[in-house]
């Protein structure tokens, strides 16, 4: 398989405050992660976002077979044409997930607990706690470290443009300054900008 991914969701009270993240691993690469928060909305549309979210991250870069692994039983077994999708909100976010899997030579689906997915777990974990502060934008550098010559590095930062993209474009809210902040953390991990 070209790539792993761990995908989690959930939300507080379900409905309630909901966030969805990423774990998308290459061998020899490091690791691509992505979370985001989604306003009110339930585990099930928190689950299935993070699949959808997956899955346009995994066309981004191009791949062709994936492995992916869920806590969420009830979107591996509807993915697996297992269990009808009779949940109105959930329809939609099936319907493009299937889409999306088309594009694919492979795509695996596989429950795992939440015991293998602790990262992926973490991540929506730390999104719904706003541990990456929303609330003001990084100060500016003095000066750049380096042009953005790394691909890695230029695909990251896109990646966290285009979901923000996504996000506004389905209607969930994605403050602007999370965002920044996102980008600004790609940045400096990858040696662009020079840490505070």
């Amino acid at each position: 398989m070209d790539a792993t991914i761990h995908i989690d969701g959930g939300a507080r009270g379900n409905p309630g405050p909901a966030a969805y993240a990423v774990v998308l691993e290459r061998p020899g690469q490091p690791a691509v992660e992505e979370s985001g928060t989604l306003g009110t909305a339930t585990n099930n549309v928190a689950e299935y976002t993070a699949l959808v979210s997956a899955l346009h991250l995994a066309t981004e870069l191009g791949l062709k077979t994936l492995d992916i692994f869920s806590d969420s039983e009830l979107l591996v077994k509807q993915m697996a044409s297992e269990y009808r999708v009779k949940h109105p909100d959930l329809q939609p976010l099936h319907k493009k997930a299937s889409e999306l899997r088309k594009g694919f030579a492979e795509v695996r689906i596989t429950h795992v607990r939440r015991e293998q997915n602790k990262r992926a777990d973490a991540l929506y974990n730390e999104a719904l706690d706003g541990k990456k502060k929303a609330g003001a934008a990084p100060a500016s550098p003095k000066a750049p470290a380096k042009a953005v010559a790394d691909d890695r590095v230029r695909a990251d930062a896109l990646e966290v443009l285009r979901s923000a993209a996504r996000a506004w474009a389905d209607g969930a809210t994605v403050p602007p300054e999370a965002v920044w902040e996102q980008l600004w953390s790609v940045l400096e991990d990858g040696g662009v900008l020079r840490k505070k």
